[in-house]
């Protein structure tokens, strides 16, 4: 699982250091024009919202699919549908991020909100960490205390490409 998580976080990086030529390929996106044309998009508050709604259901329809899956003896697919999970939060990301017309202000705003949801995510994930009790004297709550680390790490990077895809990233101009 360890070494699952130490790929997916060298993945994240790869996207994150080649992010540009990553965002070019959806110039002409349909989801990117039609997010493009809608005036309430154009909003900061209204954009970062929507991003935050759009983080929560792919999070928790993950999560879902995940908890349907544990009833199933099928090896390797959970791995699968975080997979794809990440790279369709990845391409949401990317549209927003090509949709988006304003200032970098307000886009460092829209991107701040979206992104916040994984923040949440995270410090509720640490304070479960912190406060992790056994449920009944002689517990052994070592794997729990496993999955809510690899929790905290998944949320904040999570966070941060979330941030760095939405937030930061320049588009480019046409002269």
């Amino acid at each position: 699982m360890t070494l699952i998580l130490l790929i997916g976080l060298f993945g994240v990086g790869l996207v994150i250091l080649f992010k540009n030529p990553i965002i070019d390929k959806f110039e002409k996106n349909k989801k990117v024009n039609m997010l493009k044309n809608t005036m309430w998009f154009q909003s900061h508050w209204l954009a970062g919202i929507f991003l935050f709604v759009m983080n929560a259901v792919l999070f928790f329809s993950t999560c879902l699919v995940l908890y349907v899956l544990v009833y199933f003896i099928i090896p390797i697919v959970h791995i699968l549908v975080m997979f794809f999970a990440v790279i369709g939060s990845i391409i949401l990301w990317i549209v927003i991020n090509k949709a988006w017309q304003g200032t970098k202000r307000n886009r460092w705003k829209m991107g701040t909100i979206g992104s916040s949801f994984y923040m949440f995510l995270t410090i509720i994930f640490v304070y479960w960490f912190v406060t992790l009790k056994p449920s009944y004297p002689g517990e052994d709550t070592f794997m729990r205390a496993i999955g809510l680390f690899f929790a905290i790490i998944v949320t904040t990077v999570a966070f941060i490409t979330c941030l760095v895809i939405t937030g930061l990233s320049k588009r480019k101009v046409a002269h």
